[in-house]
């Protein structure tokens, strides 16, 4: 049974940063696909960053200010955001799948609960 739980999210002052970790319990970070997807208001789904054995992707939106990373001993995945802004409000979502990095959410198998993450202006 695989599990992904989030954790870390919280408020924000704009310009401030969070770190968003993700716990996988029945699945190997290292030897899947990680992605960081956050689900705003309004707005559907959308990948922030993902990661493989291949590399890493940004979304254009954070390229710069958000960094993906994972610890294959501790099988997280970390969301590191830093300058944050007020549009970056949303719930994130972890999820992994098999096979190499995707953008799409329905791509995806397994995900988690979700942790929102508030930046006031």
């Amino acid at each position: 049974q695989v599990q992904l739980v989030e954790s870390g999210g919280g408020l924000v002052q704009a310009g401030g940063s969070l770190r968003l970790s993700c716990a996988a319990s029945g699945r190997s970070v290292g030897s899947s696909a990680m992605g960081w997807f956050r689900l705003a208001p309004g707005k559907g789904r959308e990948l922030v960053a993902a990661i493989s054995w291949s590399g890493t992707n940004y979304a254009d939106s954070v390229k710069g200010r958000f960094t993906i990373s994972r610890d294959n001993a501790k099988n997280t995945v970390d969301l590191q955001m830093n300058s944050l802004k007020p549009e970056d409000t949303a719930v994130y979502y972890c999820a992994a799948k098999s096979g190499p990095r995707r953008s799409q959410p329905s791509e995806y198998d397994y995900w988690g609960q979700g942790t929102q993450v508030t930046v006031s202006s």
